[in-house]
């Protein structure tokens, strides 16, 4: 319950500060009020005052407390007030004890909202607001009041200015905050950028190597025309199946390319595919890791993006073993049905990427996978290790539009 109170006079506090203030200052304006009428007894007897607390005093001390009401709309204003208005009670012959908060309370404002340019001149009508009541007390006490006044002047004030640094510190790290998560945004979109800037430069050579199969069938056709007929059928039936091909790969290529224009390709050499996981295998197995390759159905030849992203994933999977699992076995899995399924497990011990801290590796996988209407998932393993699972539908092959 009184958890529940307290939470809710927090959001009170933060949706309105001003009642906030002004409940307050009524709270301390009735406490001193009682307080002074409670000491007005023997006031003068003991030597703090010279007349009883009435209707012009009660009125001051109502000005100089409520006043606190306004203190972060009008800092200032405010201190100015409880200064003027507590020297002038004191002065008309009131318990000096009265009305000493009220300039405190309003200089730890000023200190906590100005810098020290401002602050620190405020402090000089609150000092002279304590000594003029320690001057006004018994004489016995005059200077215990005055070592009493200063300290607590420097106290309020250090409390104030030690609140404005940390209002300031937490407002520059909060800046500082969403800024790294802008460039923690950037980064990410970046990376996805410069990764379908590869995917398009790579899709580039599988349908420049395409079309050179096609000008070699066509000029072939051509040349056998007449003498040959059957073989021109053939290269001509190449040609239609290759065109086909490469169309599809023209449009993933389109919905991607950044390449620049300055950028030449490397060549028509064809791009890697799953022909060469053998080689890929034996390389990550003579640097250290043991890899164990399994291939279950019937393994057909695969349009060359298909091709080519599948190879990607294996490669980029075993790369990460070599790179975070530490000790660890490898088990590269290929399963041939109406999809493409690759599942890539290690038992090692390094740390898992997150969802929200992708590397740069598994955006790319992310991407590649994506563009073929595929489906990848990337995690922790019950027993340890990774796994990541991957499938390419392959009854289509029409690209995304």
């Amino acid at each position: 319950m009184r958890a529940k109170v307290v939470s809710s006079l927090r959001r009170l506090a933060m949706a309105n500060p001003f009642l906030t203030d002004l409940i307050f200052s009524v709270i301390v304006a009735g406490t001193t009020v009682a307080f002074g009428f409670v000491l007005s007894g023997d006031a003068a007897e003991l030597g703090y005052a010279q007349r009883p607390l009435d209707a012009l005093g009660v009125g001051l001390t109502l000005v100089t407390n409520l006043a606190l009401a306004w203190r972060r709309r009008a800092p200032l204003t405010v201190l100015g007030i409880c200064c003027a208005t507590a020297i002038v009670l004191h002065a008309a012959g009131y318990d000096s004890r009265l009305n000493e908060v009220p300039p405190l309370l309003a200089l730890y404002t000023v200190a906590s909202r100005s810098r020290p340019l401002v602050s620190i001149p405020c402090a000089l009508p609150v000092t002279v607001s304590w000594w003029h009541a320690a001057f006004l007390a018994p004489p016995a006490f005059t200077g215990m009041n005055i070592a009493q006044a200063s300290i607590l002047v420097a106290v309020a004030w250090t409390f104030g200015n030690s609140t404005r640094m940390l209002v300031e510190r937490n407002r520059r790290l909060g800046y500082l905050t969403e800024r790294l998560h802008h460039e923690q945004d950037e980064k990410a979109r970046r990376a996805v950028t410069e990764e379908r800037v590869r995917i398009a430069r790579e899709l580039h050579d599988v349908v420049a190597h395409h079309m050179s199969v096609i000008v070699i069938q066509a000029g072939l056709a051509r040349y056998v025309f007449a003498s040959d007929p059957a073989t021109a059928r053939g290269a001509l039936t190449t040609i239609a199946d290759t065109g086909s091909e490469v169309m599809g790969e023209m449009r993933r290529l389109l919905s991607v390319l950044r390449i620049d224009a300055d950028d030449d390709a490397d060549g028509y050499d064809p791009a890697p595919g799953l022909q060469r996981l053998g080689p890929l295998v034996e390389r990550v197995r003579s640097a250290g890791v043991p890899v164990q390759l399994s291939i279950t159905g019937a393994v057909r030849p695969l349009p060359s993006g298909i091709d080519l992203c599948a190879y990607r994933v294996v490669q980029e999977c075993l790369t990460n073993v070599l790179r975070h699992a530490g000790p660890a076995t490898a088990r590269v899995s290929l399963t041939y049905g109406d999809e493409l399924e690759l599942r890539v497990t290690d038992d090692g011990s390094g740390a898992a990427l997150s969802p929200k801290e992708d590397g740069h590796g598994l955006i790319g996988m992310r991407e590649r996978v994506k563009l073929y209407k595929g489906t990848i998932t990337a995690g922790d393993r019950p027993s340890g290790g990774f796994e990541v699972v991957v499938t390419l539908p392959l009854s289509s092959t029409e690209p995304d539009t």
